[in-house]
């Protein structure tokens, strides 16, 4: 009876084993355009890889395909684990957790998704001009990798997509995070930093890059550089897209009718939001709102034990 039971478990386990390690199979192989890519687009791969080697947990990298073109997904942590999907700043392309990854990972499996207007390795196959288009491409992802109920966690314009995709999704999204969300709250006001920051247009591309550093981090000298130089290179790839001006603040209403938590937390000196972000956050029926100190707009690497403390706690 008991040789009966051993054996039973060992196919249990095979087949367990085996239908996990094939459930993304399908999206593991390589597209063309990053083998075959230009030179300019090759260099920003290769960059990116370098920044991939930063990331302190195994990982794979999945190639979804969907209507609007191929999702580039990095895929980390415990295959029973919570699922958390995560959302990266303009320009920033999924390397950016590169800091936060480990922690996020303990205890959730962990979806990073390249956004497809964007610098990264997805790639832009059909033309994106609408919000609502932004959210469908994200649920066939999702759909795809059959992700159920999740957690969210968007950094800057990541944050403000979060914010889009839970007011669409609320049975679906089981928390939602926003790390120093842009144009969510309130508008940007003006300031010294973002001035500095238009002046330097004027400059070169290493004076504007090296400003915009400033600005947006508390201390960019402690920013590793291989991801600083990945980030050199996704802004000189970067194209306008419409989205941009359809970046506006959400209204009172849409922010009071999430109805899973929300923990906001933002820099202290943060140029992109205000204590007015905070006031906002907390008046929502199930929001939390922090200021986060010695951190700028750049607070998940500005204070990444800090971040990583505050979100794991807040998804426990």
């Amino acid at each position: 009876m008991l040789v009966k039971l051993n054996k039973l478990t060992l196919i249990f386990t095979l087949i367990l084993i085996t239908s996990c390690s094939n459930k993304y199979d399908k999206f593991k192989t390589t597209p063309d355009y990053i083998n075959n890519a230009s030179a300019t687009k090759l260099a920003y791969y290769e960059a990116y890889n370098n920044t991939l080697k930063l990331w302190q947990v195994p990982y794979e990298e999945l190639y979804v395909p969907t209507s609007f073109g191929i999702a580039h997904v990095i895929v980390s942590g415990k295959n029973n684990g919570d699922p958390i999907v995560l959302l990266h700043g303009m320009n920033a392309s999924s390397t950016m957790w590169f800091p936060n990854v480990e922690m996020l990972s303990k205890n959730h499996k962990v979806f990073a998704i390249d956004f497809i207007l964007e610098p990264g390795k997805s790639q832009l196959l059909k033309d994106i001009d609408a919000v609502e288009s932004v959210v469908a491409w994200y649920n066939e992802i999702f759909k795809a990798l059959e992700i159920g109920r999740f957690h969210l966690i968007g950094a800057s314009r990541g944050g403000w997509l979060a914010v889009n995709l839970a007011l669409n999704n609320q049975e679906q999204i089981k928390s939602l995070a926003l790390l120093s969300p842009a144009q969510t709250f309130s508008w940007i006001k003006p300031s010294t930093d973002l001035l500095k920051n238009i002046v330097s247009l004027f400059s070169s591309k290493e004076k504007q890059l090296n400003q915009m550093l400033e600005s947006m981090s508390n201390n960019p000298a402690n920013i590793d550089k291989t991801y600083i130089n990945q980030y050199k290179l996704g802004t000189q790839l970067d194209n306008p897209n419409k989205l941009i001006t359809a970046m506006t603040p959400f209204s009172k209403n849409e922010l009071k009718s999430l109805n899973m938590p929300v923990l906001v937390l933002i820099g202290d000196n943060d140029v992109i939001n205000s204590t007015k972000t905070i006031e906002i956050a907390n008046s929502l029926p199930k929001g939390k709102g922090e200021i986060i100190k010695n951190a700028g707009h750049f607070l998940s690497i500005d204070q990444a034990e800090v971040v990583n403390s505050k979100l794991i706690n807040f998804l426990d």
